[in-house]
């Protein structure tokens, strides 16, 4: 199943590398498709070389292929309307913050590493033919239970992995919402200095 919609250029005020500019977050994920080996792969090692803070690398991800039993624990612990749409894709991938060290030290930074991370591997998959749409409505303390976590490892996202279907898959409102203008904030109220 494809879509008029593959494409969501940006109306941005500069121009952007492609990937920026054509990167956008569907719900509309084509649920015959699959993931490869080396997708998966490419996507969370570029998740691995992200910049960090000295460092120290305070994130984890449990990558879970649509089809097992473990897509079906993250899809399990996905709220509201991401329950809704998110079981289409073709990987889940849950995002967790270390939020300390095994002395108990705070890693204070560990939420801009792992936002980092995502964001190296939202790039990725783009590359890859892919798109994502990282969601914060989970149930942290279920996916905790469900994978075993240690206390310091606290699951804070999971990012949608997969191929772009119509929208028609989705519900009236999902599929208006799916073809939308992309919006942002104009830069000048998003910069507050600039000299």
């Amino acid at each position: 199943m494809t879509t008029q919609t593959l494409s969501r250029s940006t109306d941005s005020s500069q121009p952007l590398v492609p990937l920026l500019e054509e990167r956008w977050s569907p719900r509309s994920y084509d649920e015959t498709a699959t993931i490869s080996d080396e997708q998966l792969d490419a996507v969370l090692e570029a998740a691995r070389w992200a910049p960090s803070a000295m460092n120290l690398q305070p994130r984890r991800f449990v990558a879970a292929r649509r089809g097992t039993a473990a897509f079906d624990a993250v899809t399990a612990n996905l709220l509201g309307f991401n329950a809704a749409w998110a079981f289409r894709a073709s990987a889940l991938v849950v995002g967790i913050l270390e939020t300390t060290n095994e002395d108990g030290e705070p890693l204070r930074f560990a939420e801009y590493d792992l936002g980092q991370s995502l964001a190296f591997l939202t790039v990725q998959a783009h590359a890859e033919g892919l798109h994502v749409h990282q969601m914060a409505g989970i149930d942290a303390a279920g996916l905790s239970a469900a994978f075993d976590l240690p206390e310091r490892f606290v699951p804070f996202t999971v990012t949608a992995i997969g191929t772009v279907a119509d929208p028609s898959v989705l519900d009236e409102k999902a599929a208006a919402r799916e073809v939308a203008p992309r919006t942002r904030m104009p830069l000048d109220e998003v910069v507050l200095v600039k000299e």
